[in-house]
């Protein structure tokens, strides 16, 4: 059995079984990808793949623990080259990191500058994502780092570190009516036709939440996975801007009212996170430090609540 039959197998799990797709992403030709399907198949002998004709469909029961245990493998093997690599020569590399829009957009930026700072010879990639495919990414090794708040904490393949707390504010144009309220309550929200996230995104399941136990629910009239999105179709007057309190810029904000609501929501925790048992490389460890040091400076602006 050998690495490169395991990481056709992977990949082409990962390509909905279609040798074509995963010769190109291997660089290799159709037959040696064939070749080692057909190679790891003998030597197991058992059946890894359900075949409709020529075709394949799918894997067996037994194909679906091969795929699991050779992505931990092919893991395993990456780490062992990861530690040789931080050994030897100066720092250099590709750091993978998959985030929301919003962690891209608002909180990665003063980390990233600190991070080329000190590794210059490091490629930063940066795969955008709902949580749930983070998660997914991150799971199959395909990202190095997860950075979002939803999905993380349900993966017990995944090492998960808190990094900073937030809640959301109500923005709309100056001069709306909701600005000059003088109470923010869940019940004047109501009363306006809102824009917020969607399903799976920064947060929207408790705010669902937080209505529904109050008997109430929000006129959402349009959801974005984007806040920049969101702020457009505000300004468009279409409704009311309910946004994670991070992503409100005073400067180019500056033509948008904000009213805080952390009295009306939970508080969300945002996390990074990486495979249990992967090696972090000597860079791969410093952005996290690096991140939870800007966390920390978030908490400080008082985006951390009480607690």
């Amino acid at each position: 059995m050998e690495l490169r039959q395991l990481r056709s197998l992977v990949t082409l799990a990962e390509n909905g079984f279609s040798v074509s797709r995963a010769a190109e992403q291997l660089h290799l030709v159709q037959s040696a990808v064939s070749q080692h399907l057909k190679q790891l198949e003998d030597e197991l002998g058992t059946r890894l793949f359900r075949r409709q004709g020529k075709r394949l469909a799918g894997l067996t029961p037994a194909g679906e623990q091969v795929v699991i245990y050779a992505r931990q493998t092919l893991a395993g093997a990456a780490s062992v080259a990861a530690v040789g690599r931080d050994q030897t020569g100066p720092t250099s590399g590709t750091l993978r990191i998959g985030a929301t829009h919003t962690q891209a957009r608002y909180v990665l930026p003063p980390a990233m500058r600190r991070f080329a700072a000190e590794f210059p010879a490091v490629e930063v990639q940066i795969h955008q994502g709902t949580p749930g495919q983070l998660v997914e990414l991150v799971v199959r090794d395909a990202v190095d780092l997860a950075i979002c708040t939803e999905a993380l904490s349900n993966e017990p393949a995944l090492e998960a570190i808190h990094c900073y707390r937030w809640n959301r504010c109500v923005i709309a144009p100056l001069g709306h009516p909701l600005l000059a309220a003088p109470a923010m309550t869940l019940e004047l929200l109501c009363e306006y036709p809102v824009i917020t996230y969607v399903f799976g995104f920064t947060g929207r399941g408790n705010f669902s939440t937080a209505f529904a136990r109050q008997g109430l629910r929000p006129r959402v009239v349009l959801s974005a996975a984007d806040t920049d999105v969101i702020k457009t179709y505000v300004r468009e007057g279409m409704g009311i801007g309910i946004i994670a309190d991070l992503a409100y810029e005073p400067t180019l904000d500056a033509d948008l009212g904000r009213r805080d609501l952390s009295h009306l929501f939970p508080w969300e925790v945002t996390k990074v996170a990486y495979l249990r048992d992967k090696y972090l490389q000597r860079f791969q460890r410093r952005f996290i430090d690096l991140f939870q040091e800007e966390s920390a400076q978030l908490n400080r602006r008082g985006w951390a609540g009480p607690g």
